[in-house]
């Protein structure tokens, strides 16, 4: 059976580090960095990419749409 990998891509002006996504994710990869972006925010990063399934709860749950969600199959 192939595994899936996750890796997600934030758009990190547009990210208001409300952490709805961090609070989202099943496997807990997502955690809000002490980096702000350029209106002040904190934003989201993978804190645990190793843990990334792909699933895809924090992109269907961010209320601006600013996580692209990839998935690669290792065989």
């Amino acid at each position: 059976m192939a595994k899936i990998k996750g890796t997600i891509v934030v758009d990190r002006e547009r990210c208001k580090g409300c952490g709805v996504c961090v609070a989202s994710c099943p496997c807990e990869v997502l955690a809000l960095s002490a980096e702000v972006n350029g209106k002040g925010y904190p934003v989201a990063w993978m804190a645990n990419p190793d843990a990334c399934t792909g699933c895809a709860s924090c992109a269907v749950i961010c209320p601006d749409s600013v996580i692209t969600v990839y998935r690669q199959k290792f065989e």
